[in-house]
């Protein structure tokens, strides 16, 4: 199958940083058109989310990338155009309910659908027959899958397929779009270490053609570019001091600042006594006001408290002692003095 040229691919500084820390950090890579790249790296490394983000799927944090001379994050979906995803178990998988030429021309109707040019929507519809029935003829042949040779054909369920076959028929369906860069996860799983080396022969001979290749394995074979990933941690925070215990006041034993203080403790001692002193009864009760009416003599004693220290405030105050010059003219009764006066001149 013949395919435009390869895009080349270039990355420094590449990073993902996700909710948990940094998913890859620091990738560094420089591959020409055409090339086989392998992404080596254990389990949780960051292989998938490196492979999504070199083809446009998924946003990076730090850094750039270059594919096909579209820089990344700026040109995400300029790559996705040129690129095109193989199996990448979580995201494009097969659909286990179809047969293989079902699976097939869904595949090229929505390849013509959203990857492909808008005048391809406008052609007759017996000439777009033909160039996909083309097209997925050359995929095959590219991926050496044929049809024909499956228990029940085209009309073979896909849950019947073997992984060797069913990884064969996912390359052929990314290869329907002409992309200038291939993409495949998880390459060595579940195949043996002869279907291994038959799947690396078929990914060099897909790169001979002309279109890039980006493989993630756990370990690549010989004579490929290989770009290892490290589970990114990030770097520890530089320790800071512990704060020393903050005091309430400075001490001061001099100076005016020193006075002042003992000024002010003075102050509230003075306080403190006079507020103890006017919780203390007086011992020296002062009477209350008599009124004029009241007879003399009557005033009663103040009864002494039970502990005989001091006495309780009177009830009511002593009267004052009689005297027989003492005259009171505030309720002289003036109606007598006159009848006394009219009397005196009758006579």
């Amino acid at each position: 199958m013949d395919s435009p040229h390869g895009a080349a691919v270039k990355a420094e500084g590449f990073g993902l940083k996700g909710p948990r820390g940094w998913v890859f950090r620091g990738v560094g890579i420089d591959a020409a058109p055409g090339s086989l790249i392998a992404l080596e790296g254990p389990s949780g490394s960051g292989r998938t989310c490196l492979l999504l983000a070199l083809t446009g799927r998924m946003k990076p944090t730090e850094g750039h990338a270059e594919i096909g001379r579209h820089r990344l994050p700026k040109k995400m979906a300029a790559v996705r155009r040129i690129t095109a995803l193989g199996p990448v178990p979580g995201v494009n998988d097969l659909d286990q309910a179809l047969t293989v030429a079902e699976q097939l021309r869904e595949g090229a109707m929505l390849q013509r659908r959203y990857d492909g040019p808008l005048r391809a929507l406008l052609r007759p519809r017996g000439e777009h027959c033909a160039t996909v029935a083309a097209r997925t003829e050359a995929a095959l042949a590219a991926v050496g899958l044929d049809p024909a040779t499956l228990p029940k054909g085209p009309r073979t369920s896909v849950r019947a397929l073997e992984r060797l076959e069913a990884l064969r028929l996912s390359l052929a369906i990314a290869l329907l779009g002409n992309p200038r860069l291939i993409a495949l996860d998880d390459l060595d799983m579940k195949l043996s270490d002869a279907e291994r080396a038959e799947v690396w022969a078929l990914l060099r001979s897909i790169a001979d053609r002309g279109t890039t290749v980006l493989a993630v394995c756990s370990e690549a074979p010989e004579g490929v570019t290989v770009l290892r990933t490290v589970t990114a941690e990030e770097p520890p925070a530089p320790a800071t001091p512990a704060a020393a215990p903050r005091a309430e006041s400075p001490k001061v034993t001099w100076g005016a600042e020193a006075d002042a203080k003992a000024d002010s403790k003075a102050d509230k001692a003075d306080t403190k006594a006079k507020a103890k002193r006017k919780g203390k009864p007086d011992p020296t009760p002062e009477p209350d006001p008599t009124p004029a009416s009241e007879p003399e003599g009557e005033a009663e004693a103040a009864p002494a408290t039970e502990s005989g220290n001091e006495a309780a405030p009177p009830t009511a105050p002593a009267a004052e002692p009689a005297d027989a010059t003492t005259t009171h003219t505030t309720d002289e009764d003036t109606k007598g003095a006159d009848d006394a006066l009219a009397e005196t001149g009758r006579a």
